[in-house]
């Protein structure tokens, strides 16, 4: 009698394989060849991007996978095609399955790739309660198979890509339509699938973050400059780096460091010399440019415009920096806090799948002026929620407020300082 497999242990499991050799498609002949077998398939398609994060600055896509059943699974060299809207006239008649959706709608877009529908294994995961939502350790659960990952963070620009790099490509869409399938069957069974819907229904929205006001201040290490001219020279330095990184498409922390950075601006280096002294300061590019280096850093060195030590940010401070001048506002989230964890055990979906943090800070802060179920479910629908959201939290919400108001020192004296 053979033994039943542990799902918990990839070495136990069968590995994933392909129903055949993985391909690039790049010449006219092999996209229109790839769109016709795709045409001939049945059912949603399975839809993922490879990128080249920290190796080039673009952040596009250097190849798209798709698969679907009945029609293969083709790897689309995008970087070969000016064109690829016949291949995005076929993609809208059906669903898009992918995994973790927000990381590849915007390299897709880019290329005229654009989802009608989308069903999500990642987020689906989430609200399945399933405890890691990784695609190998989904794949393991739900389809017993062990899908590896090695090459997850490979340099997608490489040409030609390797074949044990196609096949990994490929594994990643070819079993998403059986991942979906066998999560849709999850999440009907907990009653979940109509919340799904409406996460799913959302994505098609998505928008990504603006950019930061101040990008370079997310320089790591930047915390240990002490004076405002330090902050200055590393401004300097960080958009000199980020202009050279932009016109040779190489990733900003392979030009230089960000901790030659901060080690050249902590120097304040009073000529050219003694920046090429400086230890930190000694990498390839960082030798060959020194010159634009050395220019960003006397830009630096003589700017009137020095940098404050700090920015105030644009929106509400942390929770735990309320207690003293915001007790009330302190003691709705302390309460707020404890009632969602209590929601999201009992229906095993995450507490920040339930309400986004921000979300849940502005409604604490500065809640309605009259308190009941109808006013926060309102102020929750203003904010964005969800109406599954909404339906979940609103009573219990409105129930923390009305406590706090009759009483708000029985939640700050039993609160230990808040730490999101």
């Amino acid at each position: 009698m053979s033994e039943e497999l542990d799902a918990s242990d990839p070495v136990a499991l069968p590995p994933a394989t392909l129903a055949r050799p993985a391909r690039v498609v790049d010449t006219e002949d092999g996209l229109t060849t790839a769109i016709a077998e795709l045409s001939a398939g049945h059912g949603p398609f399975g839809v993922d991007a490879e990128r080249s994060s920290g190796f080039r600055y673009s952040a596009r896509a250097y190849l798209i996978q798709v698969s679907r059943r009945g029609g293969g699974t083709h790897l689309i060299d995008p970087i070969a095609f000016d064109d690829l809207s016949a291949l995005g006239a076929l993609l809208v008649t059906d669903e898009w399955i992918l995994h973790a959706a927000t990381q590849d709608l915007v390299c897709l877009a880019e290329v005229g790739l654009t989802p009608t529908a989308i069903f999500d294994t990642e987020l689906g995961s989430r609200l399945a309660g399933l405890p890691r939502v990784g695609l190998g350790t989904v794949v393991s659960e739900l389809l017993g198979l062990h899908l590896a990952k090695e090459h997850s963070a490979a340099d997608w620009s490489t040409r030609p890509l390797p074949d044990d790099w196609l096949t990994y490509a490929a594994l990643d869409v070819e079993l998403l339509p059986d991942l979906r399938d066998a999560l849709a069957k999850r999440l009907l069974d907990d009653g979940k699938f109509a919340i799904a819907e409406q996460e799913f229904a959302h994505l098609l929205n998505w928008q990504p973050a603006p950019p930061r006001a101040d990008p370079w201040r997310r320089l790591s290490g930047l915390q240990s400059l002490t004076t405002t001219r330090q902050l200055a020279v590393a401004r300097e330095l960080w958009t000199a780096r980020d202009e050279f990184a932009q016109s040779i498409d190489m990733g900003p922390g392979r030009v230089i460091p960000d901790r030659a950075i901060v080690a050249a601006a902590a120097q304040l280096p009073s000529s050219r010399a003694a920046l090429a002294g400086n230890k930190t300061f000694s990498g390839r590019h960082s030798r060959r440019e020194l010159a634009r280096w050395w220019d960003a850093i006397e830009r630096g060195l003589t700017t009137d415009d020095l940098p404050p030590m700090r920015v105030r940010g644009t929106g509400l401070s942390t929770p735990r920096n309320w207690k003293d001048r915001h007790p009330e506002a302190y003691a709705r989230f302390v309460c707020v806090r404890a009632a969602l964890a209590e929601i999201s055990e009992s229906v095993s979906i995450p507490v920040e799948n339930l309400a986004l943090p921000e979300m849940i800070r502005q409604i604490c802060f500065e809640p309605p002026d009259e308190f009941s179920p109808q006013s926060i479910a309102h102020c929750l629908g203003e904010a964005g929620a969800r109406d599954w959201q909404i339906e979940l939290i609103h009573r219990q919400l409105n129930d923390c407020f009305e406590r706090v108001a009759a009483d708000p020192t029985q939640f700050l004296a039993a609160a230990a300082d808040v730490d999101e």
